[in-house]
């Protein structure tokens, strides 16, 4: 069976529990899903809050490095905070599932937005290059290459502010110089460092915001 019927199969209960804060949260709509997980609504029963709540279930990280990539993926993601980064809020887990809760982009994401209108204007696509420009800065101020900047990856807000969002494959350089090997990204967006193996760093994000703004 492939992986993905495998994740078609999960079905995360209609209340979770936080038991480090004892905060519950109520599953609200399906938003989506990607890799190993599912992405739902989920509601803070305290205060009517709506998060993007993302789901792996345990089954599904049979691996090491797939333990290790999502430890990785919570790392980096929790250790940065940028105006146009989509907000890490916190992550639990229980017998399970993991869960990552995260702040609801509520406009969904630049795919969604270039499928629905195919083209958009030369203003607009400045306006959201910078954006994505200044998130790519913020990262590589703080050594992470994302690694998978894509439109799908690109939520947008209520204000139609760009969200970096997915670190599934985000990696930290460790000293100048530092250089990763792994074949990793999203097709038509790769830079060809990565294709063939010479060591990439954050290069490839850069020419992946190159890619961003041919197809816009």
């Amino acid at each position: 069976m492939s992986r993905r019927n495998d994740i078609a199969k999960i079905d995360i209960p209609d209340l979770v529990c936080d038991t480090k804060t004892n905060r519950k949260y109520r599953k609200g709509k399906f938003l989506g899903r990607g890799g190993f997980a599912k992405c739902y609504e989920l509601i803070d029963t305290s205060d009517g809050t709506i998060y993007a709540g993302k789901v792996i279930a345990k089954s599904q990280l049979v691996k090491p490095d797939q333990k290790e990539k999502m430890t990785q993926e919570i790392t980096i993601h929790r250790s940065i905070k940028h105006q146009h980064v989509v907000e890490f809020v916190t992550f639990f887990e229980d017998k399970d599932f993991i869960y990552i809760i995260l702040e609801l982009c509520s406009k969904r994401s630049l795919m969604e937005m270039h499928k629905r209108r195919k083209t958009l204007a030369e203003s607009e696509v400045r306006y959201y290059v910078r954006q994505i420009a200044n998130a790519c800065r913020y990262l590589h101020d703080n050594r992470i290459v994302h690694r998978d900047l894509k439109l799908g990856n690109l939520f947008l807000n209520d204000n139609m502010e760009i969200k970096v969002g997915d670190f599934g494959l985000a990696t930290r350089i460790a000293c100048e110089g530092d250089r990763k090997l792994t074949l990793c990204g999203t097709p038509n967006y790769i830079a060809p460092e990565v294709l063939f193996k010479k060591g990439h760093s954050y290069e490839v994000d850069v020419w992946s915001l190159g890619c961003i703004v041919y197809t816009l």
